[in-house]
């Protein structure tokens, strides 16, 4: 795309986010589209698990089903956002193939629609994925309609199954309109064009369930892009006091009379009838707990990095912000999303 700066993923027009639930995964797609978009491109952030996610994060009302603009990106790019809906998606489906129109108005009517994709969750999936694959295929005059498209996807857990969508219609329907639609999707879904990049925190049972999605979506001949660590906290000590921190060795009485030097005498209403030396001990006594903690912390999570990085995947970082996610927030990750390549 003209004006791109170097990235990792060139020539990647579908993005798959995934995490586990709780790892920021839809804030991370967000960030990703607003990254992808700057520099006067258009892209596509898509949802497809009824959640309303997308909407929240930029602050703007979303239509079902219908595309629409949620931000500018730097340099006058423009982000829209899809939220899919199964339903519509089949009507659509049937439109398309079948030519049904007011017939599949009707079934909707009579809840068939909804009996369909029920009980055929291989279906549901195969309609879901399709609404996204026509969108990165959208020609209007010879020229695609988005640059890219990002999909804030199923949790980690259930991602292989549901990009898998040969495997599962292969009990619908081995020939016609819905084998070929699922065949076409597959081959976008197994082509360079394609990355699937994992959302994690480094915490055991998220980076466990990363370590379990690559080597799933590895098996399933599907394309793993890159690992995102989300909420990563920057240490607040030097890397010697962190570890004395952490084992409990930081020194008491060293920590009490810096406190004492700052004027910092613990000024809490209920210490209020203590002797300024006991409030200040008291102070230090809280302060050790929490640098013990946020070393143990940054302990962990360092092992964890470190199993993140035996994947042989792009790594990129995001920190934990302090305000919270806004529109503002979205913006500064995006930026540092791009600087370190993911986009």
């Amino acid at each position: 795309m003209p004006g791109r700066h170097d990235s990792d993923w060139d020539g990647v027009r579908l993005h798959v986010v995934t995490g586990k639930g709780g790892t920021g995964k839809t804030t991370i797609a967000a960030a990703l589209a607003v990254a992808l978009a700057t520099g006067g491109h258009r892209v596509l952030l898509a949802e497809v698990e009824g959640r309303a996610g997308i909407a929240p994060l930029f602050g703007v009302p979303l239509a079902p089903h219908a595309e629409g603009h949620v931000a500018v990106a730097p340099g006058g790019g423009e982000v829209l956002a899809l939220s899919v809906e199964p339903e519509a998606a089949l009507l659509e489906y049937l439109e398309l193939f079948y030519r049904l129109g007011r017939a599949g108005r009707a079934l909707e009517r009579l809840g068939a629609i909804d009996f369909v994709t029920t009980v055929a969750p291989g279906l549901r999936d195969v309609l879901l994925i399709g609404k996204v694959y026509e969108a990165v295929r959208r020609r209007v005059d010879g020229r695609r309609v988005y640059d890219a498209v990002v999909l804030d996807a199923p949790p980690t857990g259930r991602i292989t199954r549901f990009l898998n969508v040969n495997r599962e219609v292969a009990g619908l329907a081995r020939v016609g309109p819905i084998h070929h639609h699922a065949s076409s999707i597959m081959q976008l879904l197994r082509s360079p064009e394609t990355a699937v990049h994992l959302v994690t925190v480094l915490e055991e049972m998220p980076v466990q369930e990363t370590v379990d999605g690559v080597g799933e979506l590895r098996a399933a001949g599907l394309p793993v892009g890159g690992v995102v660590v989300n909420l990563v906290r920057d240490p607040v000590l030097a890397a010697a006091e962190l570890d004395a921190a952490a084992d409990g060795l930081l020194d008491r009485e060293a920590v009490a009379a810096g406190l004492e030097t700052a004027g910092l005498g613990g000024r809490r209403v209920e210490d209020a009838g203590l002797p300024a030396r006991v409030r200040v001990q008291t102070l230090a006594d809280g302060l050790l707990v929490e640098a013990a903690e946020h070393g143990v912390r940054l302990r962990l999570g360092d092992r964890q990095f470190r199993r993140v990085e035996e994947l042989g995947r792009p790594t990129y970082q995001v920190p934990a912000l302090p305000c919270g996610i806004d529109l503002g927030a979205l913006y500064e990750l995006a930026e540092r999303l791009r600087d370190q390549g993911l986009a």
